[in-house]
């Protein structure tokens, strides 16, 4: 049950009358979409999560797969609002901690070897934090492997 009001609050989120969402599938706490490609954007396909707790600072977090642009498991952090001046985001997933690079109101790895260990660390544990200025939000992990691997085939060539 709790799985399927995440979805909802998901396919809420990211709802827009000009871009039609194809759902991957919902896994325990991660969902999985792809949004086709169209004149104005590529195909793009992504895992994603809202926070458990802390959703004053985090929006949610996405795993994106851009085939047009070689990118394969970038790291997105959808902050509620820009982070704080002179303020670092880290996200905590097991032992491993990750100081990330922030841009308006989004966080991201500073590149793609630091996405991949953050991916494989997901893949690996149970629960992750992020910390925004002192704050600090929560998310699961359940679901979160297989939802990455749906956004990575729904994205693949065929």
């Amino acid at each position: 049950m709790r799985a399927i009001a995440s979805a909802a609050c998901l396919l809420l989120l990211h709802a827009s009358a000009a871009t039609a969402r194809d759902s991957l599938g919902v896994f325990d706490d991660w969902g999985a979409f792809r949004d086709p490609a169209t004149a104005s954007a590529p195909l793009r396909c992504y895992a994603i999560a809202l926070p458990q707790n802390g959703g004053t600072t985090v929006r949610f977090v996405t795993i994106t797969f851009w085939p047009a642009s070689r990118v394969r498991g970038q790291v997105h952090i959808r902050l509620a609002s820009a982070a704080p001046a002179r303020s670092s985001v880290t996200m905590r997933v097991g032992s491993q901690r990750f100081t990330l690079i922030t841009r308006g109101t989004g966080a991201w790895a500073a590149n793609a070897q630091m996405d991949a260990a953050i991916v494989a660390a997901i893949r690996s544990n149970r629960t992750m934090s992020i910390n925004v200025g002192g704050a600090t939000a929560g998310l699961r992990l359940r679901g979160a492997a297989t939802a990455i691997d749906a956004a990575a085939l729904g994205c693949a060539r065929r």
